[in-house]
């Protein structure tokens, strides 16, 4: 089977000769170029390049086309940081929306007109066109109320959804505009899925309440959007206790990218037994853990990940976020050795 065949069949909850697997190796693919940060994220034609040549040579069966989070925020006109060994952040001191007020100004943009998105697109049509035909690829994109945190701030946000919930409601509204535009062009250059990342959707974050009434009808509409279009959704969330349900229910996602066990799920074998039937399961190897385990450590956990989820297809084996920016590719290649040695069906 090629890897696009591969997870092809487990998304449809069927068993293939194999587990999939994909550790998030987005950023640790500008060592196979041997260029820094900024170059990775702003030299698309480098990043493609390193992208291609990292799932060649790490063996992985997805790609995906995460840089950072700050692609579609940078084209609203705010400052953005680019350190030089690590992502792209917004200026703290320095947000685009300054106060409360100025949610209210915010308009939609062409992102086929602007540096970063625009680049994406043409990051996304690459990969098409070289890997396409083999491996599943997926384009990401920055959910709505994750965009206006990085223009306003998250603290500032949530208090703003108090004082002034219409203000929020008109920014997310010339956001997710934006965004309409944008996956259309994301999906016209073929990408299999689009993958959401719905920062605010967790515990950790948001009351599901609050998510649901400030992003859940601008995330719904973009997911009908991209189903109308046979595109894929999938939702990327790292956050602890994910609402899956909420999600699944504004969203129908092929697939969820995870970290911790849904809000309603005490483990991850709660988590398969509940969801499993319900949408694909991509997780969950804990990223910051790879920093310091040891071989045979990284291997029993993804045993043990790949025998709690893997019954009936439906399961990727991941990380349950990016893969340490940092860290050398020999740990990736563990966990997709291991994928190798016991995820056969």
């Amino acid at each position: 089977m090629t890897s696009l065949e591969r997870v092809a069949t487990i998304l449809q909850h069927k068993e293939a000769d194999r587990v999939p697997v994909y550790p998030l190796i987005n950023s640790i693919s500008r060592n196979y170029q041997n260029i820094n940060y900024p170059t990775w994220s702003m030299d698309i034609d480098k990043c493609a390049q390193s992208i291609i040549s990292a799932t060649d040579d790490i063996g992985v069966d997805v790609i995906c086309s995460l840089i950072d989070l700050s692609v579609e925020a940078a084209d609203f006109g705010q400052k953005i940081i680019y350190p030089e060994h690590d992502a792209a952040h917004p200026a703290l001191d320095n947000r685009l929306l300054p106060d409360i007020g100025s949610l209210k100004t915010l308009q939609p943009i062409d992102p086929t007109r602007t540096p970063r998105m625009s680049d994406h697109i043409r990051l996304c049509q690459t990969l098409m066109n070289e890997r396409g035909t083999t491996h599943p690829v997926v384009a990401f994109v920055f959910g709505p109320l994750g965009i206006l945190s990085m223009l306003r701030g998250q603290s500032e946000i949530f208090m703003d959804m108090i004082d002034d919930p219409s203000a929020v409601h008109d920014a997310l509204s010339a956001i997710t505009e934006t965004l309409v535009i944008y996956c259309k062009e994301l999906m016209k250059t073929g990408v299999h899925a689009v993958m959401f990342d719905t920062l605010f959707a967790s515990q950790s974050i948001l009351s599901k309440e609050m998510w649901d009434e400030f992003e859940g009808p601008y995330i719904e509409r973009l997911s009908r959007l991209v189903h109308d279009n046979n595109t894929m959704v999938m939702i990327h969330n790292c956050g602890n206790g994910i609402y899956f349900d909420a999600q699944i229910k504004r969203m129908e996602p092929e697939a969820i990218s995870f970290l911790f066990p849904p809000d309603d799920c005490a483990d991850f074998s709660e988590t398969k037994a509940k969801y499993g039937d319900q949408t694909t399961l991509i997780g969950y190897i804990t990223p910051s853990w790879l920093l310091s385990a040891e071989e045979e450590e990284i291997r029993k956990e993804c045993r043990e990940e790949m025998d709690t989820c893997k019954k009936d297809g439906g399961f990727i084996l991941a990380t349950g976020c990016e893969y340490p920016s940092g860290l050398p590719s020999d740990k990736a290649k563990i966990i997709v050795d291991e994928a190798l040695r016991s995820g056969q069906y």
